[in-house]
């Protein structure tokens, strides 16, 4: 496994579509696997020839031309969402790795257009096909390694991603938590788990009492 200042210095040669394109889940995970020498350095369809470039570079390869089977390089696009035939199901929410939709169950969804990275995720889960990717509208500052994607776009991209995952890793604990309570409940019986929180609360305002008593 490659050292983490390693996956690091890759992962800044990434845009940060986290379009999975690339066969990982996230742009940091495809460049954990690159690394460790588990991928390629050619993978990245929204990177292209720069990114390649740059990774061989890097890490002291012989540049190549993008493997075709995980895509072609192409400008960049952002999702735009037909707020008429929205039905408000959520799932495009869900799919965008980076909360670039927003938007309530059963009310109509919208894309913040700066967060969108192109990655195409929510096209596939829209049951209404109401989901259209165009040309994104060019800024001054796409002007630094891809023609497509700024540092600070892909540097915002990043954050949004580790929030999302963070965000996620949280809400699975704390189904787990809820899980492995109710499984409790269902062996001891709630009056039994009420008797032994009571009992735990008792043993740590015991031990506070020892810990201030200076005579132990």
């Amino acid at each position: 496994m490659g050292s983490p200042e390693k996956i690091r210095q890759i992962d800044e040669w990434l845009p940060q579509t986290q379009c999975t394109q690339c066969s990982y889940p996230r742009c940091y995970d495809y460049a954990s696997a690159i690394a460790s020498g588990e991928a390629d350095i050619n993978q990245c369809p929204p990177g292209g020839e720069v990114t390649i470039r740059g990774l061989a570079a890097l890490l002291g390869k012989i540049g190549k031309p993008l493997d075709p089977k995980f895509g072609v390089t192409k400008t960049k696009q952002v999702a735009v969402i037909d707020e008429d035939v929205c039905i408000g199901c959520v799932m495009c929410i869900g799919s965008c790795p980076t909360d670039a939709i927003v938007g309530a169950a059963k009310y109509m969804h919208t894309v913040i257009t700066q967060d969108c990275t192109g990655c195409e995720l929510c096209l596939e889960p829209c049951p209404v096909d109401c989901i259209d990717m165009v040309d994104q509208p060019q800024h001054p500052d796409l002007s630094w390694r891809w023609p497509d994607y700024s540092p600070q776009a892909a540097s915002r991209a990043r954050i949004l991603t580790n929030n999302k995952l963070q965000r996620e890793h949280k809400r699975r604990q704390s189904r787990s938590s809820l899980k492995k309570l109710r499984e409790l409940s269902k062996e001891k019986g709630s009056a039994q788990i009420k008797n032994d929180i009571a009992a735990s609360i008792a043993r740590v305002r015991e031990r506070a009492k020892s810990d201030k008593d200076p005579r132990r």
